[in-house]
């Protein structure tokens, strides 16, 4: 996920408040208790942690800072090591078989369960509670970290979608406050559409009928699902009458507010940013990077043009949203576990969170406690990703689900309903046979 900074006032009071409010939780959880444990305070002097970072996920200060604290505290050296994207799962793969693994690694959030599937993970579960520090992660970076209800990836940064909307042009169109409810939101737009009938090739809200990130907030909002887990099999779920709401939903607003043309199309080709940096439509769902995107195609657009909320959800909830972000993982074959237990702890700690994963790098930081906590730092443009992130679900975590987002038959599924060349129920049908083959692949 490409990245966007946002404003860091207030995040030495962001930290403060996380502070206090790891102290009253409890704090940590001593040794044995059932099998819960607490972090080991370890010395390390003379060692040194070996750290895989990807590129563009956190900057050098932040890693810094994290590596400044452990050296504090344990007395160990960390050599961090920047990992670029191009056949990244190759390279953590072959590394993870290895005698001498990295010992930490900044794994993808939904990449989690394909590493530990195969046993290269270490299982965290056992302090899980210490490493949470009073914090509620944020289910949609904890859930595909956890595999048979166990957990193999420590929570470390999310970015969010929500709505992103020509506030100038909507005030145009007579509306002047973001709506709350589905209700509301469709007639904004019906009203954005009829002040902008002599706009060629107008859009009320260009959403593409195969963006499947944007389908599944429909279907989660009517409580459907991908698929669900029995124990080690996974049942696929769109056939289910909640998932068949939750597409009928998606349809109807696709058809109704997006251009026909958009119907079989990804976000892509065209780019929707560029087609909302045109002047063609008033409203995106997308990430809080697509403002700088958007800026750079028409710098006439200023922040004060531009506005962001989460989509309302038919339910009167905001529609659940699919987290991208960053997971902590560990080796199985480290020889510095409990190092880099602490590492990884301090990474994920309140302090950090605030102060340089939000405060310094703009990302949203791994809990509801630290999100609650940045609002009032937030600008008005960046609190609807915020916000939206507060409710979250997550894909699979299936070991094979790397392979089956990968032949984009999710895409397909939706852009065929969308377009109509499929019935939702055969689409639903046939997917969901495929699905359950690929999740329960051995």
């Amino acid at each position: 996920m490409r990245k966007s900074k946002i404003a860091t006032v207030g995040a030495l009071g962001l930290a403060a408040v996380l502070a206090l409010s790891a102290c009253s939780s409890g704090g940590t959880t001593s040794a044995g208790g059932g099998g819960v444990k607490s972090v080991p305070d370890v010395k390390g002097s003379g060692k040194t942690l070996k750290v895989w970072v990807m590129t563009g996920d956190y900057t050098p200060a932040t890693i810094a800072a994290v590596n400044k604290e452990f050296t504090k505290k344990t007395g160990a050296k960390v050599d961090v090591q920047i990992q670029q994207w191009d056949g990244i799962t190759t390279k953590i793969s072959t590394a993870l078989a290895t005698s001498t693994p990295p010992d930490v690694l900044d794994l993808g959030n939904t990449q989690v369960a394909s590493y530990a599937a195969n046993g290269a993970l270490l299982d965290l579960t056992p302090y899980k509670k210490d490493l949470a520090q009073g914090q509620t992660w944020l289910t949609g970076l904890s859930e595909p970290a956890t595999v048979d209800e166990k957990l193999y990836g420590l929570p470390g940064f999310a970015g969010a979608r929500a709505v992103i909307y020509n506030k100038t042009m909507w005030a145009k169109a007579g509306v002047t406050t973001a709506p709350t409810t589905y209700d509301e939101l469709t007639a904004d737009l019906d009203k954005v559409a009829a002040a902008n009938k002599s706009t060629a090739d107008f859009s009320p809200f260009y959403l593409p009928g195969q963006y499947w990130y944007a389908g599944m907030q429909f279907v989660w909002d009517a409580g459907g699902s991908i698929a669900t887990a029995s124990g080690s099999t996974w049942k696929a779920g769109f056939t289910s009458s909640k998932a068949q709401k939750g597409l009928a939903d998606f349809t109807s607003f696709q058809n109704t507010y997006s251009s026909a043309a958009s119907r079989t199309l990804d976000t892509d080709s065209p780019d929707q940013d560029q087609i909302f940096a045109d002047g063609k439509t008033s409203a995106i769902l997308h990430t809080n990077g697509a403002i700088g995107l958007i800026q750079k195609a028409n710098p006439a657009l200023k922040d004060a043009d531009l506005g962001s909320f989460p989509f309302p959800g038919k339910s009167g909830k905001t529609q659940p949203v699919m987290l991208g972000g960053s997971d902590w993982g560990i080796s199985a074959k480290s020889k510095n576990s409990d190092l880099a237990l602490a590492w990884a702890k301090i990474a994920a700690s309140p302090s950090i969170q605030s102060k340089w994963v939000y405060g310094n790098d703009g990302w949203i930081p791994n809990s509801t406690e630290g999100i609650k906590a940045a609002d009032s730092s937030l600008s008005d443009l960046n609190k609807g990703f915020f916000n939206a992130a507060l409710n979250s679900k997550a894909t699979p975590a299936s070991g094979n689900w790397a392979n089956l987002e990968g032949d984009k038959s999710i895409n397909q599924l939706f852009g065929a309903i969308a377009s109509g060349s499929k019935a939702p129920e055969a689409a639903a049908k046939s997917f969901d046979s495929a699905a359950e083959k690929q999740l329960n692949a051995k």
